[in-house]
């Protein structure tokens, strides 16, 4: 048997936008639970679920975080979640297992570009949502703007559950519209209390539009609504539950996390309004796929069914191994068994299984349906995978991440600590898969992809922390190209003699501009023997390993049709070595006659962005060299920009549209096509490849 029954589980996940207060939310919940005994502080870096040396020297959540509480008589994950754009997919893996979100709004700046990315992503799995408006305490906090704010970007009527009672310095407490109580905040504690008698018009103006909205899903309620009688408490409740789970409108709580005012009253809606892994299954059914057969395969969360489990976070530890997250979805999972890998087709033996508070780690004998827990030392085992018996195996959907934005190159900055960074960095790579690490074959750098350039630092310092290898940053070689625009024919001759045997090659070629895209082309039309067959293969050669090397600025030369079409040999000196340099001096000297140029590659660039920095971000994609093709309108007063930018322009976009938006702005790009670079781009880079052999040549 398992600890908890399934229908006392709720998998919460905490989401909103940075700076809103998940971690402290979360934190005030723990201890109002009683799973703490005190609350922590972001300042003093001392709270639950921000404790990685990353996130207490930054002040956010950079990984999600898994808690836990019980509270009357039910298991309560909690699963604090990053909302710094850089981390935000990290959010969207989570809310694959979670049943319910709680979407924190704060009543200062209302929805933010985040909350609107991380509330798709919960539409995405179809995760019941209840948000708390937070900060009320805040000078300047608005709790009616920020519920108006909510309806008109999400375009669904907010509901609130519970209203603030005084705003800003008067903040002191809230009304729960349910039970038509006040709760107010005396000497850190919170005591029940009627409603003030200056509010009590606007808590029944506000339960009367709670009441007409649950009554209106049902036809007998809506009836008796209407003849004037009132619905009893338990109809109240069970029709919010209802509304909550098929998201007819989005109930609203409040309060502030930091002073712990409206925290109790959350919990208790966080039973009522989320679901339960059960009703959970009825909204979104465990569906899966045979991995061999194809064909679909569907559990419920019962301990009966087979077992199946999701891998959904793992962490790289240096001493203790890799840890696996997950959560069952149907069946036990036991400490000391083993279990298959149904993507990867291993087996992998289950050791010690533990349930997580934060860091720390709480051993479990079992774990069934509904629970998250972790283990430790799965071999094969990455973030997307599906752990099953092996006679009943099931691939469960995988999450599919956003490719990375922002690349830069590293290098170690001890000589020699090339492996070191590899092994560390791929370790990194399975705690998190939106990062990518790969050595450029052209350029020969190490290449290092992220969400942002925040992102790729806090990688590093993990690196660093975790490896012991520290590495540089620097702005990545672009992958220019370069081609001709006409056509020119050459000779290309190659005589050497010093004493002996000399060497003799000598052949003419055509070259001619391809569309393009195209690539290259190399057509033999030598009539007769005018180069032997077996030299014609080396004349080549020379042409694709100087098209490799480029001509005018180092780049390689792409989009040409190199025609070989006359030449001579020499019966003694001539070889194949000879032929191949022959090649390389005709395509160099053709090439610079052929009206060269320099390719540069352009992004599709998708930027979404409030209302009122249009113009700015739009000033700013020009001066990047940028096109903008249209402008899109968006809920909630945003603008999506869809734009044509050389990647050059876009190495650090990330940073300035940030600073633009003050983090309001959220873009994605994708490699589009290849375009010729102005004119005073291109001298730029003549120019650098110019310095760059002259420095080669004085080593």
């Amino acid at each position: 048997m398992t600890k908890f029954d399934v229908s006392h589980i709720r998998n919460v996940a905490i989401i909103a936008h940075s700076g809103a207060g998940k971690t402290s939310l979360a934190e005030a919940l723990l201890f109002n639970a009683g799973a703490i005994d005190r609350i922590g502080t972001i300042e003093a870096g001392t709270t639950t679920t921000d404790y990685e040396p990353e996130e207490i020297d930054r002040k956010i959540s950079v990984t999600s975080a898994i808690a836990y509480c019980e509270h009357k008589g039910t298991h309560l994950n909690l699963i604090d979640t990053p909302g710094f754009v850089n981390f935000i997919e990290d959010t969207r893996g989570c809310l694959r297992v979670a049943d319910g979100a709680v979407v924190i709004v704060s009543a200062l700046s209302g929805v933010k570009a985040e909350t609107e990315k991380i509330w798709k992503f919960a539409c995405e799995f179809e995760v019941p949502r209840l948000v708390f408006v937070n900060k009320l305490d805040k000078e300047s906090a608005d709790f009616a703007n920020a519920v108006s704010e909510l309806q008109k970007t999400f375009d669904q009527e907010a509901i609130p559950l519970n209203i603030p009672i005084g705003e800003g310095e008067s903040f002191k407490g809230v009304v729960d519209l349910v039970a038509m109580k006040a709760y107010v905040s005396q000497g850190g504690k919170t005591v029940e209390t009627d409603i003030p008698a200056e509010l009590k018009e606007n808590a029944e103006e506000y339960r009367r539009k709670l009441v007409e909205k649950i009554a209106e899903a049902d036809d007998a309620l809506l009836e008796k609504y209407l003849e004037g009688t009132d619905l009893s408490q338990d109809e109240i409740i069970k029709g919010l539950k209802e509304a909550s789970l098929t998201r007819r409108f989005i109930p609203v709580a409040c309060g502030s996390a930091t002073l712990n005012i409206g925290v109790a009253q959350l919990l208790d809606l966080m039973l009522l309004c989320l679901p339960n892994p059960e009703e959970m299954s009825r909204i979104s059914p465990i569906r899966g796929e045979h991995p061999k057969e194809h064909k679909e395969i569907t559990h419920k969360p019962v301990q009966t069914d087979p077992l199946v489990a999701y891998v959904f976070k793992t962490i790289a530890d240096p001493f203790a191994g890799k840890m696996s997250i997950f959560r069952v979805y149907s069946g036990v999972l036991k400490a000391d068994s083993t279990v298959l890998n149904a993507n990867s087709g291993a087996k992998e033996r289950i050791g010690q299984v533990f349930y997580l508070q934060g860091k720390k780690h709480v051993p479990a004998t079992a774990v069934g349906p509904g629970e998250i827990a972790a283990v430790v030392k799965l071999k094969e085992t990455n973030v997307g995978d599906s752990l099953c018996e092996e006679h009943h195996p099931m691939i469960l959907p995988r999450v599919k991440f956003a490719e990375p934005i922002i690349s830069y190159a590293i290098a170690p900055k001890s000589k020699g600590d090339e492996d070191k960074v590899s092994t560390g960095l791929h370790r990194i790579l399975e705690e998190d898969p939106t990062l990518r690490f790969v050595r450029d074959e052209e350029s020969k750098e190490m290449i290092f992809s992220g969400m942002g350039q925040v992102h790729l630092e806090v990688a590093l310092d993990r690196l660093k922390r975790k490896f012991g290898v520290e590495v540089v940053m620097k702005t990545p070689k672009i992958a220019y190209r370069e081609t001709i625009k006409t056509t020119a024919k050459t000779q290309g001759r190659y005589k050497k003699q010093s004493g002996g045997r000399g060497q003799f090659g000598d052949c003419w070629i055509e070259i001619a501009p391809l569309p393009r895209g195209a690539g290259y082309e190399f057509h033999d039309k030598i009539v007769g023997g005018v180069i032997p067959q077996q030299y014609r293969p080396a004349v080549e050669k020379g042409v694709q390993e100087t098209m490799k090397e480029g001509i005018l600025a180092g780049y390689p030369v792409v989009d040409m049709k190199v025609t070989l079409y006359d030449g001579s040999y020499h019966s003694v000196d001539s070889s194949e070595m000879a032929f191949k340099i022959a090649g390389s001096m005709a395509l160099k000297k053709a090439f610079m006659e052929a009206k060269p140029t320099i390719l540069e590659p352009v992004m599709k660039a998708d930027i979404v962005i409030p209302d009122d920095v249009l113009g700015a971000v739009i000033g700013d994609l020009n001066s990047r060299r940028g096109k903008v093709s249209g402008v899109e309108p968006q809920a909630g007063g945003n603008q999506k920009i869809l734009a044509l930018v050389p990647m050059a322009e876009m190495l650090t976009y990330a940073n300035q549209l940030q600073s633009i938006t003050s983090g309001r702005g959220l873009y994605s790009m994708e490699f589009s096509h290849y375009e010729e670079v102005p004119g005073h781009v291109a001298q730029k880079l003549i120019a650098e490849r110019a310095a760059h052999k002259e420095e080669e040549s004085h080593k």
